[in-house]
């Protein structure tokens, strides 16, 4: 094992920070910070690794204190040092979105979406929304065929989860330009509209996007 201490000066983390400043920094060398010492064995970097392994940064949001007791080496007070670091995190950044765009109109939707216009192909997409109605999350679930998209709820909703969202608007394009949702598309939508309930992250609209409109089922009562 080689200790943080034996590392040149410029490697320690710490000292990295104060010279590059915390951009500069892996997410292993940060966490290894909040950690501090390592254990038999590890330095506190090779520790931080070992989280990193098992808890990505995308998962470390809701990451919780007995998921990082499982990592050898972080005892209670190291897991309470990373949450608080966490939730600080979390709270700085939701003072400082005020710029999302908020999503509480179908326009304001459609708007995010101008890309799927010219596809060939029937792209799926969800919007997530935060309980402000603001986007923090756009993705792509699917790419099908000129006639259609295999979606699955979970695809749709591990999303949701991992980024925290209060809700969800679907959407999806017709490259046949037909503005009518098809018995496929209101199926699919009833079904993650349950799926959803059972989450409790709300279904808001089904957005159909064709070359010149879109159509809403929310706003066509389908929803």
């Amino acid at each position: 094992m080689t200790k943080i201490k034996d590392l040149p000066e410029h490697k320690r983390p710490r000292e990295k920070l104060l010279e590059k400043g915390p951009a500069g920094l892996s997410d292993a060398e940060l966490l290894a910070i909040l950690i501090r010492t390592g254990r038999t064995g590890k330095s506190a970097l090779e520790i931080a690794s070992d989280l990193l392994k098992s808890f990505p940064p995308d998962r470390l949001a809701s990451i919780t204190h007995n998921d990082l007791l499982s990592i050898k080496g972080i005892e209670s007070t190291k897991a309470a040092t990373i949450l608080a670091a966490l939730e600080l995190g979390k709270r700085a950044a939701g003072s400082c979105n005020e710029a999302l765009p908020i999503l509480d109109m179908p326009k304001a939707v459609v708007a995010q979406l101008a890309e799927l216009r010219d596809k060939k192909k029937e792209y799926f997409m969800a919007l997530y929304l935060n309980a402000r109605n603001q986007l923090i999350r756009k993705e792509t679930i699917s790419i099908g065929t000129l006639t259609g998209s295999l979606v699955h709820p979970r695809e749709v909703f591990e999303p949701a989860v991992r980024h925290l969202a209060s809700s969800v608007i679907l959407a999806h394009n017709h490259p046949s330009n037909n503005p009518e949702p098809s018995d496929n598309d209101l199926l699919l939508t009833e079904k993650l509209v349950r799926a959803g309930e059972i989450m409790d992250i709300a279904v808001v609209d089904h957005i159909i996007i064709f070359s010149n409109g879109y159509t809403s089922m929310k706003e066509k009562g389908l929803l």
